[in-house]
């Protein structure tokens, strides 16, 4: 086996990523993006940019994307969980306003990787967690935009059992619906 394990989900290009974990009385060791593993199983992105965030239990992200200048991203979380979700905006795809997500989490070191196209966003669902992130294009205020987090014609599956409140900024809590949106 190789140290990657790709696993495919029901949106075209949406990859939920499993990483061979080599531990011993010291600890582990894991490879978390190797160039050439992504490459020959047909994801040949070049990360431009990564980034780190600190949340605590009940702050909802997004779901964030860009107009002009989408970004795919590789997430994973580093200490904690949370929940991971992905929305496909790509104009001309047979799903189209369709979700996945995945449980991110220190334990299961899975990763999910959003490419172009996509809105995302994540749940925190302990009480703390770290969430990490590679992005295939730089960040770029002017051209964010997003999505409201409950809109019903998306229909995601939060897992809000437990969570005695969803936390936003204000910007979150100010996303239109996709219906709303002109992309």
């Amino acid at each position: 086996m190789g140290k990657f394990k790709f696993i495919e989900t029901d949106i075209d290009g949406l990859y939920i990523i499993e990483t061979g974990i080599f531990e011993d009385n010291r600890g582990y060791f894991m490879e978390t993006y190797n160039y050439n593993d992504f490459r020959s199983s047909g994801l040949d992105m070049v990360f431009v940019q990564d980034n780190q965030s600190k949340s605590k239990k009940g702050v909802l992200r997004g779901l964030h994307f860009q107009k002009k200048h989408p970004q795919g991203k590789l997430v994973r979380v580093i200490k904690g969980e949370v929940f991971d979700v992905a929305v496909d905006l790509r104009k001309g795809s047979k799903t189209f306003g369709k979700w996945a997500g995945v449980i991110l989490s220190e334990e299961n070191k899975k990763q999910f990787y959003i490419p172009e196209g996509f809105a995302h966003g994540f749940l925190v669902l302990s009480n703390e967690a770290e969430f990490c992130y590679k992005c295939t294009d730089f960040y770029h205020p002017d051209d964010e935009s997003g999505i409201i987090w409950n809109d019903t014609d998306v229909g995601i599956e939060w897992p809000i059992d437990g969570i005695e409140e969803i936390i936003l900024s204000d910007k979150d809590k100010m996303w239109p619906r996709l219906k709303d949106i002109l992309l």
